[in-house]
């Protein structure tokens, strides 16, 4: 048996104050993440859901070389499905994408904070000049336009953060895909008799859920 031995009293009774203090701020760690593990479970965030409600394209073309310019505009819609859980989108960038290639630059969204079933609505301009394309990207998007039908993406990136009363949690990566479904004149595409382009040549065909991952 060994024993140990104090100098003095007053070290040894610091000593026991020292330990009860780092037992104290440990429990109350405890007690408090066990109280936001308990309150995340009972409300159970829903992640927010996104409609693409709009895709007007003001000009597409692609040069003999392979390179794009493009300026559409997109109407995007995301909803809180929460009754007691607000969000925050502080950071969002929105582009286009044609057959998994990004066509557009990131346009930043207006940070918002959505209440508990809140709505918001952002509708950003997308556009890019001389983006240089694979031959066969190039070739695949003249030949669609030419059929009359027009498949895009609209991507969202940015980081959410759930609120709960008081509580508000750290960042999240939300990630959107929705797809936009175009018709070329009408359908008939370089076939119908608007080839020229203009109003209306590009329409957007419906509103559309989009993939959210979070």
């Amino acid at each position: 048996m060994s024993i140990k031995y104090c100098d003095q009293h007053k070290d040894c009774e610091q000593q026991r104050l020292h330990r009860r203090y780092c037992a104290a701020v440990v429990a109350i760690i405890l007690i408090v993440h066990l109280i936001v593990l308990t309150v995340w479970l009972v409300l159970r965030p829903t992640k927010p859901r996104f409609y693409l409600n709009d895709v007007a394209i003001v000009c597409i073309n692609v040069s003999s070389s392979s390179y794009l310019t493009v300026t559409m505009q997109a109407t995007l819609a995301a909803r809180n499905p929460n009754d007691r859980v607000g969000i925050y989108y502080d950071r969002l960038d929105a582009f286009a994408e044609y057959r998994g290639l990004q066509i557009t630059v990131p346009t930043a969204l207006p940070p918002a904070y959505q209440g508990h079933l809140d709505a918001s609505v952002w509708s950003p301009f997308l556009s890019a000049a001389n983006v240089p394309l694979p031959p066969y990207l190039a070739e695949a998007l003249t030949q669609d336009e030419t059929a009359g039908y027009l498949l895009v993406t609209i991507r969202v990136d940015g980081w959410i953060r759930w609120k709960a009363g008081a509580f508000i949690t750290s960042h999240y990566h939300l990630r959107v895909r929705c797809p936009a479904l175009l018709t070329v004149n009408d359908g008939q595409g370089s076939y119908g008799s608007n080839t020229g382009g203009g109003l209306g040549y590009f329409k957007f065909q419906r509103a559309a859920a989009c993939v959210v991952d979070v």
